[in-house]
This record gives C-alpha cells, sequence and structure tokens, in this order.
C-alpha cells in the first residue's frame, strides 16, 4: 500500500487535514476571505477541503487548487460536484512549489504543506509569488509547545517554539492579522481520527492485501503520537499581509 492511499484512508473522518475543527476552519475563512468575490488558491490543496468551503460560504468566490495527487485531486472534483461548486473551482496536477498562474489570488492558502516547498519560508515566499496587492495568506505549521525529546524530532523535523515561529514570520515582511492555535481537544481529536479511520478501513477489509499494512502503520504512528511527540507538538494557523503593502 503506497503512501497516497494510506493518507487518504487515514484522512477519510478529518477530511480538513490538519488539527482544526469546523468551527476554527469557519472563523480563519472569515478572516482571511477578503471579499465575497475573491480569488483564492490552495498550494497544496489534497482533496479541496479548505477551497471547498470557502466557495459555499461565498457564492461569488472563485478557487483554485493545487496538488501533485491526481487521486486528492479527483477526491475535490467529485465533491464540488456533490455540493454544486464544480463550476467555480479549477485544479491544477503538479508540484505546487512549481505553480505558475496567469493572475494574481486575493487570498493564498497552505495548511501543513509546507514540506511540498521545503520549510515554512520557502512556503511564504511561494505564496507571494502568487498575491494580488492588499491580499492575504494563510499558512499554517507545526511548532514545539515544550522541549522535544530527540525521538519527537526525528519524527517530525526541527521545529521552532510558537513566539520563534512568529517571529521568523514577521521577520520576513508578513503581519500577522489573525491567528488560530490548535487546542489540545483539536490535536487529539485529528490524531484520533488519522489513526482510527484507517485501523477502522483495516479491521473492515481484512481480505485487502493491504489491510494488515494499514493495520501496522495506524499502530505505530498511534505509538509515534502518544510517546513520542503528543505532550510538546502544537499547530498554528496565521492569516497574513505584506508589511510592505
Amino acid at each position: 500500500m503506497h503512501r497516497e492511499q494510506i493518507s487518504r484512508l487515514a484522512h477519510a473522518g478529518h477530511p480538513i487535514a490538519a488539527p482544526l475543527d469546523d468551527d476554527s476552519v469557519r472563523a480563519l475563512l472569515e478572516h482571511a476571505v477578503p471579499r465575497d468575490d475573491a480569488r483564492v488558491l490552495d498550494l497544496g490543496c489534497g482533496t479541496g477541503e479548505w477551497l471547498l468551503r470557502a466557495l459555499a460560504a461565498r457564492p461569488g468566490l472563485r478557487a483554485e487548487g493545487v496538488d501533485v495527487s491526481e487521486g486528492a485531486l479527483e477526491q475535490a472534483r467529485a465533491a464540488a460536484r456533490r455540493r454544486g461548486l464544480g463550476d467555480r473551482l479549477v485544479l491544477h496536477h503538479g508540484d505546487a512549489a512549481d505553480f505558475a498562474a496567469d493572475h494574481a489570488f486575493d487570498l493564498v492558502i497552505s495548511v501543513g504543506a509546507a514540506h511540498a516547498f521545503g520549510g515554512p519560508g520557502a512556503t511564504l515566499a511561494a505564496a507571494r509569488r502568487h498575491l494580488a496587492p492588499g491580499g492575504r495568506v494563510l499558512v499554517g505549521d507545526g511548532y514545539w509547545e515544550r522541549e522535544p525529546s530527540a525521538e519527537a524530532v526525528a519524527m517530525l523535523g526541527d521545529l521552532a517554539d510558537l513566539p520563534t515561529t512568529v517571529d521568523r514570520v514577521v521577520a520576513d515582511g508578513w503581519t500577522p492579522v489573525h491567528g488560530h492555535i490548535s487546542t489540545r481537544r483539536e490535536l487529539d481529536a485529528y490524531e484520533w481520527a488519522w489513526t482510527g479511520s484507517l485501523a477502522s478501513w483495516a479491521l473492515d477489509h481484512p481480505a485487502d492485501p493491504g489491510s494488515s499494512q494499514a493495520l501496522e502503520t495506524a499502530a505505530a504512528h498511534r505509538d509515534e503520537w502518544l510517546r513520542g511527540y503528543r505532550d510538546a507538538f502544537g499547530f498554528v494557523c496565521l492569516v497574513l499581509r505584506s508589511t510592505t503593502g
């Protein structure tokens, strides 16, 4: 079973694919979308859930998403058709870091996709290339709430603490105008959904060749979370505007 399939199964019960509940997503989009007829881009959109929710809330909004996973984009297209949103959504198959458009966007979203760009700084640089004057960026990434173990760093990378994370964003020429720090409930709900959805699929499909691998992956991830990084990891989303305009 390849990584993309595991991710699809694991996120079945948590389509936003980040440690945020529905109210937090709604509030972030309300602060991030500058007007009803905005043009929105999601770099690393996955199954397009951020875009679909923005489109549903704003009838005049137009949205585009980019992702390397054709399977995830097919899910996004199907969901857009079911919700009657397909005529306002354009999806591009490719590397978000290499994406080029012939127009600018009023909001650029990239939540939990910094690995696709090589880090948070590179993510913001990519977002800036697509941003219309006066536009906004909505980014989300992890940070260390407290000193992590060496094992946690090996799992999730050399993250900064929250003040340093925000300081780096500001030093890069951005001003936060809104933000959300994921609660313990949101963080735990996301991990239980990830491991539980994958394990449930495995138990429901015992004859599938990938069943045992899925069950083992769910168990390994659950152990890494509970023993490795649960007490140290945090997640923050920021709505940003360029400090220089």
